[in-house]
């Protein structure tokens, strides 16, 4: 059977022969796959000119509800993917990292998106830059979605992870994406394509599937595409360099195999608690996706006086590995995703002993559990330990890519972080200490050199997450060896297919380009308080100029009993004397408090509940005899999803100006106010 690519709006089988694929566990073959014959200049046209526009037209939180529908489509057909899932290789629970977790991706992205993004098609970034004297003249940034394609060219280790990670990101900046899996596992990406082009959620253009070579693609990318890349070093740096790539300086993030390492604190003793949470953590780490996984740990890096007691554990723990067919019960771990993954991590591992002694695993003297060895891409675990890491660089600069690891032994903290250092940038790289100060010091010595560090103790170890496990919040990448790239980080990774772009005009026309009040820009007064408006009605710039109040010593004191905040520049002239305040002075929060006295409509009105306070700046001090007036003006709106039994709503961001008799600002706040929609 031939799969088929999805590619301009239709299942299109390529040309020709495939590339065989086979099941992991039996050997027997289960498809071919090919690109040839695909016009890829067509199909990145295709979601330039018809997903892209469909994309860009919806809002950040149509694009994350979009997100979110996908997920709960997905959550329900898992069970279809587990079944294939397993032809991979992979265990049960191999496959729920795969799988749930990269459903988890689209839930998290479409969480966030909601939370953190407006309900605009563009994001307005920092804050405006006052760049002239009167004020009439500001710069600010907005950022809108690139008008090219997303290329994800994945690695075969994570078939549905390494595309839903990287897709819930692309389209929730409104890009489309073309997603090519690594062939050996392409089959399991095209059953869960199959689904989610089945849904119809997407809109056309949004998605495509390429199983097989990226043909002259490549050659086709313009400066608005991003091209992204998983596997190894060697690979990513031949397409980084591709002429068109270079010439209009494309966007490519690179996430490449590294060799990540986990250190054991000096302050680990054999048989403490931490010490046996180190050795779970490293023999996890090479068996889990039979050690196929990017962030796995590839060098295992103790104290030089326990190196023997290490070794001793991990052999112990790895002769507890059932290796076998991962349907069967009891097996721990699966077989590598074909036989020619197991001919290079052999070769990998010849490389290795030739200044490494083996000391656990061999090639051929281990038992396979339910499935024939001989006919399955098998490979026992296999444990190295390298007497001078120092001086034998091996371990730094060569990958088995495959349940391998590495033991070498440290003399002092400094050593620790020179060998972590000699891998030349890492993905990942753990702590296990019960000491804290051990702890920040081996941070700030390996941050430079690693994209995520994990620290773990006996507080934490129960709820961590572990090692190998990158998360949608945090930063997937690594400097150096590792690709230099970022995926996921949250929003930081929406970003990352999003142009920046620096505005320059005056205050008003800002305000009415980024939906987001600027300092300076008009304000509208109206008869009819703001607070007596629905969200609808509202528009940016709406503002209250209300009535004035003096402030008196009584106001000073009675806030002080109610709020017990007795401060000394409150309440005792008589120690003013070198102090801020040449007398006594308002609390900062009664400021604020009066002025929404001045500004709040009491009656029952659209505005259902004061949401909170973003920012508060008290920037002149309020003495008693001082008049205070406030200027409240509409910032910025975010209109909320419709939820069954609730009001329809939005929030509504205002800024508090309070000012004195001399007009100058004492305070300045954002406040947030939950407003009933009329529709």
């Amino acid at each position: 059977m031939k799969l088929a690519n999805y590619i301009l709006g239709k299942w299109t089988e390529g040309s020709g022969d495939g590339t065989p694929l086979f099941n992991a566990v039996t050997g027997e073959q289960i498809a071919e796959a090919t690109t040839a014959g695909i016009d890829f200049k067509a199909v990145l046209e295709y979601a330039r000119n018809t997903g892209g526009p469909a994309l860009r037209n919806m809002t950040f939180h149509e694009r994350a509800l979009m997100l979110k529908a996908l997920a709960l489509h997905l959550n329900a057909k898992k069970d279809m993917f587990y079944k294939l899932s397993a032809a991979t290789g992979a265990t049960k629970g191999d496959s729920w990292i795969d799988i749930d977790g990269g459903i988890g991706n689209l839930f998290v992205y479409a969480s966030k998106g909601r939370r953190e993004l407006p309900n605009e098609r563009f994001y307005t970034d920092g804050k405006p830059e006052n760049i002239s004297k009167k004020g009439t003249f500001l710069g600010h940034h907005i950022c809108v979605p690139l008008e090219g394609v997303a290329i994800h060219i994945n690695a075969f280790n994570f078939p549905c992870w390494g595309m839903l990670e990287k897709i819930a990101v692309n389209f929730l900046a409104g890009v489309p994406a073309v997603v090519k899996p690594a062939t050996v596992t392409s089959y399991l990406t095209q059953l869960m394509v199959k689904e989610i082009i089945a849904s119809a959620i997407l809109p056309p253009g949004a998605l495509q599937l390429l199983c097989g070579g990226t043909g002259d693609m490549l050659e086709h990318v313009t400066c608005q595409d991003v091209v992204t890349f998983t596997g190894s070093a060697s690979t990513g740096k031949k397409l980084k360099s591709m002429p068109a790539i270079l010439e209009n300086s494309v966007r490519f993030n690179m996430e490449a195999d590294s060799l990540n390492c986990s250190i054991l604190g000096t302050d680990a003793e054999p048989g403490s608690e931490i010490f046996n949470l180190f050795i779970k953590e490293v023999v996890k780490e090479m068996t889990v996706k039979a050690g196929q996984k990017c962030t796995a740990i590839r060098r295992t890096i103790v104290p030089e006086r326990l190196t023997e007691e290490v070794v001793d554990a991990l052999k112990k723990r790895l002769a507890g590995v059932l290796l076998g067919d991962p349907s069967v019960e009891g097996v721990r771990m699966g077989p590598l995703v074909g036989k020619e993954q197991v001919k290079e991590v052999q070769d990998k591992v010849k490389l290795l002993e030739k200044v490494c002694e083996p000391v656990y695993g061999s090639f051929d003297g281990y038992t396979v559990t339910g499935a024939d060895k001989s006919k399955g891409a098998f490979f026992q675990p296999m444990l190295l330990y390298c007497g001078n890491a120092i001086k034998n660089t091996a371990p730094h600069e060569i990958e088995a890519f495959g349940p391998v690891s590495t033991v070498m032994g440290y003399k002092d903290v400094a050593e620790a972080v020179t060998l972590a250092k000699m891998g030349k940038g890492s993905l990942i790289g753990s702590v296990f200490t019960e000491n804290d100060d051990l702890a920040a010091e081996l941070v700030m010595g390996l941050a430079a050199y690693h994209g995520r560090l994990m620290v773990i103790n006996s507080r934490c170890a129960a709820e961590s997450t572990g090692h190998g496990s990158p998360l949608p919040h945090l930063v997937h990448g690594g400097p150096g060896r590792a690709g230099g790239g970022e995926e996921m980080g949250g929003i930081r990774g929406v970003f990352h297919y999003m142009q920046r772009t620096a505005i320059q005009s005056h205050p008003t026309t800002l305000t009415r380009i980024t939906d987001v009040y600027q300092p300076g820009s008009e304000q509208r007064e109206d008869e009819k308080h703001p607070f007596r408006k629905y969200f609808d009605e509202l528009q940016i710039g709406d503002t209250l100029v209300t009535a004035k109040r003096t402030v008196t010593e009584t106001d000073i004191v009675n806030f002080a009993n109610i709020s017990g905040d007795n401060f000394y520049a409150h309440m005792d002239v008589t120690s003013l004397e070198g102090s801020l305040f040449k007398s006594r002075v308002a609390h900062g929060y009664f400021i604020l408090s009066a002025a929404a006295g001045l500004f709040v409509d009491a009656k029952k009105g659209p505005v259902l509940a004061n949401y909170g306070l973003d920012e508060c700046r008290f920037v002149k001090p309020v003495y008693v005899g001082a008049t205070i007036g406030v200027r409240l003006t509409v910032k910025e709106k975010t209109a909320k999803e419709k939820r069954e039994g609730e009001i329809p709503q939005g929030i509504v961001k205002w800024v508090v100006d309070v000012y004195d008799e001399t007009g100058e600002s004492v305070a300045l706040a954002t406040i947030l106010t939950i407003v009933a929609r009329k529709n």
